[in-house]
């Protein structure tokens, strides 16, 4: 064999190796990218599975349209790709951000068929984390009602963890009710609504859903409200679901807002139905008053507004509790009685507040007779500011910090 011919059969056998080598390069690319989508798959099964949510009933959202049934929109749940999901909001444009909660960042989104969504975005800063996010997904998705906000769908990708919800134009409670301008807008009529739509929802976790459901972070910023400024309990990370026959459970992580929690949960830790009671009693105060319970009143000795409502109850001056933008137009009466509604709820003793299926009776009947309230618990903390309102992200709340006050009758 000749010199040239050594030369091309080197030739050849090295372009054979080197062939060989980038067929197996290429094929273990493959092999990976197909080990990396199974893994994904299995991990969206997984996840799924343990929400609770089967993956044969979900829908696929790629660019499909919602889907209908004799013209009837079906809202079964779907899963979205990640893709879609950057689409729709923008690539996740800072001018699509609605807002920043303990769960990541909130946003508008458009689907490609049109529909407005708001997405959650779980942030790998979060102090909830993969624990509230599975929490909020399973609790949502088996809950249906017209007073609670309903879950679309899911993103589950690589890191991604993200939450699908209906989109709610008018924003939270908190966003009206605590801005002068904008509550005048609110009149009595919408805030009875708003005040009965709640106590709808709730009657719904605490009796009539499938699970027995204690929210826990019941607040106005956790109430949104839709076109026709209806409300929709939101946010579910802190939810607890208790047996049916189960009154109450102990925990030690405390979590929630500061003056919307109510005592025993504060101090002692214990979970019942009358934890959201409590909270809906002060959120109740806060729609009659327009005031924040975490501001403080009279300045000789601080209040809160539970405080503030209850001395001014007490004192027979009631009607000075009421927002002064709806005060001429307003049923006073009316509102009279939903203030001792809210008395009743933030009742010291969890004993004494009423469940939330009463609660409703007082607030639709009139002609039925109301309890008078006793003393309420409510804290005061001079050194409380709504920087530090929200307690948790795996941290006990400490008593210390905080002051049970009683007010003697006069």
């Amino acid at each position: 064999m000749n010199v040239e011919s050594r030369w091309w059969a080197w030739l050849i056998v090295i372009a054979g190796v080197f062939v060989v080598l980038i067929f197996g390069y290429l094929c273990c690319i493959i092999w990976r990218k197909c080990k990396i989508e199974a893994d994904r798959k299995k991990k969206q099964k997984e996840l799924l599975l343990e929400i609770g949510v089967s993956s044969v009933a979900c829908i696929v959202y790629h660019k499909t349209k919602r889907h209908r049934k004799r013209s009837k929109v079906n809202y079964e749940m779907q899963i979205f790709s990640f893709p879609i999901i950057a689409a729709a909001t923008g690539n996740f444009s800072v001018a699509n951000k609605l807002g920043q909660g303990g769960f990541g960042p909130v946003y508008k989104g458009v689907l490609p068929d049109g529909q407005e969504i708001a997405i959650k975005r779980l942030s790998s800063r979060s102090g909830q984390g993969l624990v509230e996010f599975k929490n909020e997904a399973e609790l949502v998705a088996k809950l249906q009602h017209t007073n609670l906000v309903r879950l679309s769908g899911l993103c589950i990708q690589n890191e991604e963890n993200i939450l699908i919800y209906e989109y709610l134009p008018n924003k939270s409670l908190d966003f009206h009710l605590f801005d002068s301008k904008r509550r005048e807008k609110i009149v009595w009529e919408k805030r009875f609504n708003i005040i009965e739509g709640i106590a709808h929802g709730l009657i719904y976790l605490h009796h009539f859903s499938r699970l027995k459901v204690i929210h826990r972070d019941l607040k106005a910023g956790n109430i949104l409200l839709d076109y026709e400024m209806n409300p929709k309990i939101s946010d579910f990370g802190m939810a607890v679901i208790l047996d049916s026959e189960v009154v109450e459970v102990k925990t030690k992580r405390v979590v929630g807002t500061y003056g919307y929690m109510s005592p025993e949960y504060v101090i002692k830790g214990i979970i019942s139905t009358k934890t959201d009671v409590f909270s809906y009693g002060v959120l109740v105060l806060e729609i009659v008053s327009g005031k924040k319970n975490n501001s403080r009143y009279q300045a000789d000795y601080p209040l809160n507004l539970i405080g503030f409502a209850w001395q001014l109850w007490n004192e027979g001056k009631g009607v000075e509790l009421i927002d002064s933008s709806m005060l001429e137009s307003c049923r006073t009466a009316e509102v009279l009685r939903c203030t001792q509604v809210a008395l009743l709820c933030v009742q010291a003793n969890a004993a004494d507040r009423p469940s939330m299926l009463e609660v409703y009776s007082m607030l639709a009947n009139e002609t039925l007779f109301l309890p008078v309230p006793k003393q309420p618990a409510y804290f005061t903390d001079a050194c409380a500011n709504e920087k530090n309102a929200l307690v948790g992200n795996g941290k006990s709340y400490s008593t210390n910090e905080v002051t049970i006050s009683m007010m003697d009758a006069r």
